[in-house]
């Protein structure tokens, strides 16, 4: 019996370590530590969502999935101290001479809670207790801290994710982005000029993507406030924008911008795919094409000359440019979009459910299509009542700004494709 708790003892030293690391490198490490109790958890805390949402429509699956990341969270918590629990009461059943394997538990847990309602006998495992105690309070206090890095870099990502959605629409799509840019918003006035510098926004949007994400693979199932816009969709488009700016434009304006963007946000999605495990390539080979095919490529320059943007290349000649790009970031952005279960834009790739591919919601423009009423000298006579005219000018159509229609208009899509998530559910 002896012999039994002293191999017992020998296991809870090396579960207490195998714990210790495994707060120390997902909490205090600022790199990518794989930690298999943490792996354990975030496995089960997502199979078992997943269980729950694929059963669901889209609006359903969302709401389900928002609370994922929480959870898994707190069960991550709650699996170091039920580890700690049980290695030091492993390591503290030699030393206890009545109750056996659950005494020691008992007294490993009022240690590791610093509850004190079980006084050790001797000096053994009085030390024993406080190192308990430390483990406790030590594995509380780097979780506390751990939340407002992980909130802060989730604000930081999702507030040019938040601006992409007036610009490529929601969800979001590149040859929405340079549509929009190009058209101005309505104004007439071409931004074209101003993609490099959107292009360098999100140069450093991907880099501190790709340091946060990496070593925190929490924050991927952080989900956006709006069900139909997510991180992945929103980069997968500023990268084909950027992929269509260089294919399409001869001599576009300070490509330097566009290509950098590109780089970093490919060296991103390669780096946060891997850190989920997917097997993604250093190199790609352009020979062996994409997912995306040339007639959605050709739909999309369709798209562009709807609005006069200044295409100087054909289809013909822009799609071996276009696919040498895209083929260095599809398959690390369909996995993770694929993992994460981001919402169904155009151009990103299969789900885990059965779905059709939502077009960005285009906010429809409203003007007034009567006069308006006559001036104020003009329309009051020399009695200072209302002349005639005034009384009778035209009144103006009740309309909404283009902001407020797209937020109707991207409920009723919503709607309407919930409507057909159920009919194929």
């Amino acid at each position: 019996m002896v012999g039994v708790r002293v191999l017992a003892a020998a296991l809870g030293a090396v579960l207490v370590i195998f714990t210790g690391w495994s707060v120390i490198g997902t909490l205090v490490v600022p790199r990518r530590v794989r930690s298999t109790l943490t792996r354990l958890v975030a496995v089960s805390v997502r199979r078992g969502f997943q269980l729950v949402a694929d059963r669901l429509s889209y609006v359903g699956r969302d709401r389900v999935l928002a609370a994922q990341a929480p959870v898994q969270l707190i069960a991550q918590i709650v699996a170091w101290l039920a580890s700690f629990e049980l290695g030091f009461g492993l390591l503290l059943w030699p030393f206890v001479s009545s109750g056996g394997l659950v005494a020691a538990l008992v007294q490993a847990g009022s240690s590791l809670c610093t509850l004190g309602y079980f006084a050790p006998g001797s000096r053994g495992p009085a030390a024993l207790d406080d190192l308990a105690a430390l483990a406790g309070l030590g594995t509380v206090a780097l979780q506390i801290g751990y939340l407002p890095t992980l909130y802060a870099a989730f604000n930081r990502r999702e507030t040019l994710v938040a601006m992409l959605e007036s610009r490529a629409g929601v969800p979001s799509w590149g040859p929405e982005l340079l549509a929009r840019t190009h058209y101005g918003m309505g104004t007439g006035v071409s931004g074209v000029d101003e993609l490099p510098e959107l292009f360098e926004q999100w140069e450093n949007w991907s880099a501190d993507v790709s340091e946060s994400h990496s070593t925190y693979p929490t924050l991927m199932a952080f989900r956006s406030p709006n069900p139909l816009a997510s991180w992945i969709t929103a980069q997968l488009a500023v990268l084909d924008a950027a992929a269509l700016y260089l294919s399409l434009l001869a001599q576009p304006r300070r490509a330097i911008s566009a290509r950098l963007c590109l780089r970093g946000g490919f060296t991103c999605l390669r780096t946060v795919a891997r850190a989920v495990g997917a097997d993604v390539a250093d190199d790609p080979d352009p020979d062996q094409g994409i997912n995306l095919t040339y007639d959605e490529f050709a739909q999309s320059v369709a798209r562009l000359r709807a609005v006069n943007f200044p295409i100087t290349r054909s289809p013909e000649e822009a799609w071996p440019d276009f696919v040498g790009w895209r083929v260095n970031y599809e398959a690390a952005a369909y996995a993770i979009a694929y993992r994460v279960n981001a919402p169904p834009a155009l151009w990103s790739g299969p789900r885990r459910w059965p779905a059709e591919p939502v077009p960005p919601v285009r906010p429809q423009t409203f003007r007034v299509t009567k006069k308006p009423p006559l001036p104020l000298e003009d329309s009051v006579g020399a009695s200072g009542s209302p002349s005639s005219d005034a009384a009778s000018a035209p009144e103006i159509r009740n309309s909404q700004a283009p902001a407020d229609v797209g937020q109707d208009a991207n409920r009723d899509h919503l709607k309407e494709h919930q409507g057909k998530q159920s009919k194929s559910d």
